[in-house]
């Protein structure tokens, strides 16, 4: 039977995505969430979460890409950051300056720092447009990571037409003793095919201008748009875990350290 996590994308980013994230999760579409530590909506989604008894559920979403940063280093990088703000700017096939990437580093570590001091056990990473697979940020949202202890991380897109490209960022991540599911896709890459084991899927749940939940793909005047999201659960072939299941028995990093909650350890200690 194949083992299938979903994970509900953006947690904090605003109120309507984060209620509908906690509606998801309600009517058990999504096993885990990622959270954005900078978001609009941060304080009051950790409520929601404990008020919702899903605190136990939530990854940190690395963002280098939208809204306001949380460190000052950062906003002195004008590659990422214009008047304030996470400008999406960044060219990925640039190499980082060393003050750029201490600047990411701290930037990072202050992200997922924040989650941990909200009560937040951060089950697992993956990131805001996916910069943790990006050329020259993925070293520096890996080293975090592995400070941090944070055993799963996201897999880079291995199904569809990515099928190919993502391999071998996954097989570093082996290499660097993450745990990882085998196979990531968005929802639109396993619809109406099978599914393999060990697959996690990413939806970002929203609501539409009707209020109905959906898998968010876009906007339209502000509005989001998109199918109605999914829900896997109806299909009793599958077997769901949630990343913190996913990752209970970890792989030796590369290094020779275990991977703890809140930091890592010598194996042989």
């Amino acid at each position: 039977m194949p083992v299938m996590t979903v994970n509900g994308d953006d947690f904090g980013l605003n109120e309507r995505n984060s209620k509908a994230i906690a509606a998801a999760f309600a009517r058990g579409c999504i096993t885990d969430t990622t959270m954005l530590a900078n978001g609009a909506w941060f304080e009051e989604a950790v409520a929601l979460a404990r008020q919702q008894g899903f605190l136990d559920k939530i990854g940190i979403h690395l963002n280098l890409t939208e809204g306001v940063p949380l460190t000052a280093a950062v906003r002195r990088c004008p590659r990422f950051v214009t008047d304030g703000r996470f400008n999406k700017a960044y060219d990925r096939a640039e190499p980082l300056t060393a003050a750029e990437e201490a600047a990411v580093y701290a930037e990072l570590t202050a992200q997922t720092e924040r989650l941990r001091q909200a009560g937040i056990a951060v089950t697992h990473a993956d990131s805001h447009h996916h910069m943790h697979t990006w050329a020259f940020t993925a070293p520096v949202a890996l080293r975090v990571c592995r400070e941090q202890g944070i055993r799963a991380v996201r897999a880079h897109r291995n199904l569809g037409q990515f099928a190919i490209a993502g391999e071998a960022y996954n097989r570093g991540l082996a290499a660097q003793g993450f745990a990882a599911t085998r196979y990531f896709a968005y929802a639109a890459d396993i619809a109406g095919g099978s599914i393999p084991d060990s697959t996690e899927v990413m939806v970002h749940p929203d609501y539409d201008a009707n209020g109905v939940l959906i898998d968010r793909r876009g906007r339209e005047n502000g509005v989001p748009t998109g199918a109605p999201l999914p829900d896997f659960r109806a299909d009793p072939n599958i077997q769901f875990k949630s990343f913190a299941e996913v990752a209970s028995v970890l792989p030796l990093a590369a290094n020779g350290t275990a991977y703890t909650q809140g930091g890592t350890h010598n194996a042989d200690n």
